[in-house]
């Protein structure tokens, strides 16, 4: 494997997809291992592997040393979907049947695990001069994704999360995996660790970012180009930036019908989802979001600031950043 061009983005998702066909995802019994390759193959952005070789890129050419354990965390990743699709019962991922579905929950439940193992298997590949910071710094990471799965599912039954509380359960539940992948690029480039936590932190507050826009768009997204039903998030309930700023800036017969709506367990679905959104307008939680939105797109480009490389590469990262906080799906 020999990389000539400079990677941009759709290059780094065209070298991790030529590799995943070769990794060891081969074995006995079968029902445990077919489970892996399928969602694997389902695709996605692969936003994390590309985000590791874009780092990496930034002060080094010899991106094919940084494949192995970029599709590590890649494979990192889609454990966690594997397991949280269980935890939420939902049916599709990617448009596809999840895995619990197509075959059953046990089998889920064990095929995420061997990929867990199968990521430290990749990281194996790290030079052993830095291979136990590396996983020092991803053990650390995998245990806060957990903690902020578990924080979600505990929000579930509360009534009183406070916004601070919900910024810090998705910087746990998404953003950290996201510093970490840029972190990754730096340290298998030989950085030292003031650039390497300066990455980070970038990639947690786009992180941040990157999940209030996906609140964003649940509610108010096109639901032909954001691939679910838009308005999920308003059925369920579910304890988002919008609903909680809603609950905390709603007064009056605003506060009452918002929290009705939150009781009626018989509510039409479309019908809520109308009549709550009518409710976001009126308070301009849409323009809070956004805000936000910005303010944490704005601290990530702050902190990338900080990385000395050369801008062509700075670029390539900074043009992704912006499409994540302009995205429509």
């Amino acid at each position: 494997m020999q990389t000539t061009l400079m990677l941009n983005a759709e290059r780094a998702v065209s070298l991790l997809q030529a590799e995943i066909p070769h990794l060891p995802l081969e074995g006995k019994p079968v029902e445990l291992y077919e489970p892996i390759r399928y969602i694997m193959s389902l695709g996605g952005k692969r936003m994390r592997p590309v985000l590791t070789l874009l780092a990496y890129q930034l002060f080094d050419e010899a991106v094919e040393r940084a494949v192995a354990p970029a599709l590590g965390i890649e494979l990192f990743h889609n454990f966690t979907l594997v397991h949280d699709d269980i935890m939420d019962k939902a049916p599709l991922r990617r448009g596809n049947q999840t895995v619990h579905e197509k075959w059953n929950e046990n089998t889920a439940i064990l095929s995420g695990d061997v990929m867990m193992v199968k990521a430290y298997q990749q990281f194996l590949q790290i030079d052993k001069e830095i291979l136990a910071d590396v996983l020092g710094r991803f053990n650390t990471t995998a245990c806060e994704v957990c903690e902020g799965q578990q924080l979600d599912m505990n929000f579930e039954t509360r009534s009183d999360v406070s916004i601070p509380e919900y910024l810090d359960m998705i910087r746990l539940k998404t953003a950290v995996l996201l510093g970490f992948s840029l972190e990754l690029g730096a340290r298998l480039a030989g950085q030292n660790e003031t650039i390497a936590k300066d990455l980070y932190e970038m990639g947690v507050a786009a992180g941040i970012g990157f999940q209030l826009m996906d609140d964003l768009l649940d509610v108010y997204g096109d639901q032909s180009k954001f691939g679910k039903s838009v308005g999920g998030d308003i059925v369920a309930n579910k304890k988002t930036f919008l609903l909680l700023s809603a609950l905390q800036h709603a007064q009056g017969k605003e506060l009452q019908e918002l929290k009705s709506w939150i009781e009626n367990k018989n509510a039409k679905p479309e019908e809520k989802v109308k009549a709550v959104r009518a409710l976001y307008d009126a308070l301009k939680v849409k323009e809070m979001t956004e805000a936000k939105i910005e303010e944490y797109f704005e601290l990530a480009l702050k902190k990338f600031a900080l990385i000395e490389a050369p801008l062509m590469k700075k670029r390539i990262i900074k043009d992704l950043l912006l499409g994540l906080m302009q995205r429509q799906h």
